[in-house]
């Protein structure tokens, strides 16, 4: 199967200007480019650059400064989520992804909330999940609940699992909201790649790329991706891979090992 691939134009093609990477993602073979934060960017240059190139929009966060565990942020949550989905309208983006926790200049975890229980912080997720799934199917935009490493960059983030993202979107039930699956946190936090694809793989929307340890491309560590990729297809994953990783040397390098695969 060949796989819909997807790069994050934030860590790659850094050694270009934001615009000029939409085209050269394009040209290197990417149907998708996705990137961090929408608030920063001029969205209407981002929707020409785009359509100049020829490339979808897979997608953006859709959170900021909020997080889902915590019931105080509820009606901030949902009204930044509602700019966002209306951001990801305006330039024909596919999804958005949300975090359990707001996350600060590079992913830092804005607060652990060491003082509210896992009940509270379970509780308080699921209720504003619920929303979330609301607005997805009113505003036509996919979300995606993605687990992050709480081992290197994102200490103190409360989801980090594979099954709690799962098992939360398979109460939920809503066909617009699934799992953010990134192999690399995932390989950080609990290992058991494939175990995992299998058993919760029906709840994925999108798939984050990159090699542990150091976050660079397929190749550059650990993991076999060539065992993951053959575990997607085997259980019929037909959506986008993203490839959010810093580039061990440059871009072109790490295109060249994505097309190897």
């Amino acid at each position: 199967m060949k796989f819909m691939k997807s790069a994050c134009i934030e860590p790659m093609y850094s050694e270009i200007p934001f615009l000029d990477r939409f085209q050269a993602a394009a040209d290197d073979g990417f149907e998708y480019v996705e990137f961090w934060s929408w608030t920063d960017k001029d969205l209407d240059a981002v929707k020409a650059a785009a359509e100049k190139a020829g490339v979808k929009i897979s997608g953006f966060n859709g959170d900021a400064d909020y997080s889902l565990i915590d019931p105080t942020h509820k009606e901030k949550y949902l009204d930044f989520l509602r700019q966002s989905c209306a951001a990801a309208q305006k330039i024909g983006a596919a999804s958005v992804t949300i975090h359990s926790n707001a996350l600060g200049d590079g992913g830092i975890v804005v607060n652990h909330y060491t003082e509210l229980s896992d009940t509270v912080k379970l509780c308080s997720m699921y209720d504003m999940l619920l929303e979330c799934a609301k607005i997805a199917e009113e505003t036509g935009i996919n979300m995606n609940l993605e687990p992050l490493n709480i081992t290197t960059d994102h200490v103190g983030n409360f989801l980090a699992t594979t099954r709690m993202a799962a098992e939360m979107t398979r109460l939920i039930g809503c066909d617009k909201l699934k799992v953010l699956y990134d192999v690399y946190h995932m390989q950080l936090n609990e290992g058991s790649l494939c175990d995992n694809i299998r058993a919760y793989g029906d709840q994925f929307g999108h798939i984050h790329v990159a090699d542990a340890p150091g976050r660079h491309e397929p190749g550059t560590g650990e993991i076999n991706y060539h065992n993951v990729f053959a575990c997607l297809e085997e259980i019929g994953y037909t959506g986008r891979i993203g490839f959010e990783l810093m580039p061990k040397t440059d871009t072109a390098t790490a295109v060249k090992a994505i097309m190897s695969y």
